[in-house]
């Protein structure tokens, strides 16, 4: 039966039918797992942060001109091939899915209501921001080519 509130123990099932602890040993590699994946989960959101910031700076495109947000269309329509579709594009695309499927897997890992899995989790996700997120507030990229009034 599937807990529905916290408790701490050793047995537990984990994501999958095959990923089942039942000593101490299997406890403590899984949830050395759980720690290790949090760690993973925020360097993953840095490099594609980083590499988001990248391709912006290597467009180069000048900004549109201050009312163009009032004339821009309700609806987004898609750029034709060559557009504003290129691999960086693509590439940050496919880091956010990976990322995204890494914070799924690590949140179903915290609903299985251990509370051991639910601490592993949370200071594995604060030990990658320490290392790998902090000071991403002075990350700003300025680009402003015309000098205008």
């Amino acid at each position: 039966m599937m807990h529905m509130t916290f408790y701490w123990g050793k047995k537990m099932t984990i994501l999958f039918d095959f990923w089942r602890t039942d000593s101490w040993t299997s406890y403590v590699i899984t949830l050395l797992a759980c720690f290790i994946f949090s760690i993973f989960y925020q360097y993953m959101e840095d490099r594609r942060q980083r590499f988001k910031i990248l391709s912006a700076n290597s467009k180069r495109n000048y900004p549109p001109p201050p009312n163009a947000a009032v004339n821009a269309p309700l609806l987004y329509t898609f750029p034709a091939v060559g557009g504003k579709w290129n691999s960086a594009r693509f590439a940050t695309a496919i880091l956010f899915g990976v990322n995204s499927a890494i914070g799924y897997f690590l949140m179903l890992a915290i609903m299985s209501f251990n509370g051991g899995v639910f601490v592993a989790v949370v200071l594995g996700l604060s030990i990658g921001y320490l290392l790998f997120r902090t000071g991403d507030e002075d990350d700003v990229v300025v680009d402003n080519p015309c000098a205008c009034d």
